[in-house]
């Protein structure tokens, strides 16, 4: 394939594992996947790299690792039997945190490949495609402002902080505790800094509230933040709704997490990789009456709105 006159982002993995990998060693619950990652990568920057001038390691490992591993709503449908999810095995307390370690030494090790070796003679930028949620607290209380942070770290900060300060957030430290893997020093510092950009999807904003603490012999990614989420307060909705039941539209929550990561990450450069909502089909309607898309123009209006007013 070639590009003509255009200048690409290119995602080096969207979820898509070889299943001979998957079969041979368990694909990303393994870290036999970072040597073979790099390989994949190499491949791809020779191939490649003389058009290619963004690079973005993955997109949006947070969904790989939760639904994959914790939910396992999406491919390989792994979590634990206890949830009654239907999944085809795994743990939801230990390996959403294992996949998570070997995506970020994954995109460490393609990184450190890339700017020793190639960078140079291709003149490219590389970078990871992470996804958030903006998160308002429930109320002013301060037990309800720190779930905010705790959902934020959990969800963002899960990745970021490793690439800016070596380390997962202290939140999830004292939280997870030893179901956390821990980097060795070296990992750490090829780590931090291992990007020249962010890329940032968003779609969606949420109230959180702090959730009573879970006295369940069972541990899960998925309660381990002790957080509840809403999509409303005091019956007033955040937003209106896209088709998918989670995504509710919050525009100024763009701005938030713009700033919030230029002040907490050190000013990083991004890009703004996806957003968008979704509609339910209608049938009803002419091609004229559904091309007449109100509602997703002003989706995207308010939401540029917000990231010109963050710049």
């Amino acid at each position: 394939m070639l590009f003509i006159g255009l200048t690409p982002f290119v995602t080096l993995f969207h979820w898509d594992l070889p299943q001979t990998l998957e079969d041979e060693y368990g694909g990303f619950l393994s870290p036999h996947i970072v040597n073979h990652f790099q390989d994949y990568a190499e491949l791809c920057y020779k191939e490649f790299g003389d058009r290619v001038k963004h690079w973005s390691t993955l997109n949006e490992p947070y969904t790989f690792s939760n639904f994959g591993y914790a939910i396992g709503s999406h491919a390989p449908g792994r979590c634990s039997t206890w949830q009654q999810l239907n999944c085809t095995g795994g743990d939801s307390s230990t390996e959403p945190y294992l996949v998570t370690h070997h995506l970020l030494l994954a995109h460490t090790a393609a990184v450190k490949l890339y700017k020793n070796k190639y960078q140079a003679s291709q003149n490219g930028v590389i970078g990871i495609t992470l996804v958030s949620h903006w998160f308002e607290p429930l109320s002013e209380e301060k037990e309800n402002k720190n779930a905010a942070l705790r959902a934020l770290d959990f969800m963002f900060g899960w990745f970021v902080e490793p690439l800016t300060s070596g380390d997962y957030p202290q939140n999830m430290r004292s939280l997870v505790g030893s179901r956390l893997p821990k980097f060795t020093k070296e990992q750490s510092k090829l780590l931090i800094g291992s990007f020249d950009f962010l890329g940032l999807n968003y779609y969606a904003g949420y109230y959180a509230s702090n959730a009573p603490q879970n006295n369940s012999v069972y541990a899960s990614y998925t309660t381990d933040a002790g957080v509840n989420l809403s999509s409303e307060r005091n019956g007033v909705p955040i937003g209106s709704k896209g088709a998918s039941e989670w995504l509710n539209v919050y525009p100024q929550g763009i701005q938030d997490l713009l700033l919030y990561t230029k002040k907490k990450y050190h000013n990083p450069v991004i890009y703004i990789t996806e957003n968008g909502v979704d509609e339910f089909n209608d049938p009803k309607l002419s091609l004229a009456e559904a091309l007449n898309d109100t509602h997703r123009i002003d989706y995207y209006n308010r939401h540029l709105h917000y990231v010109q007013s963050s710049i």
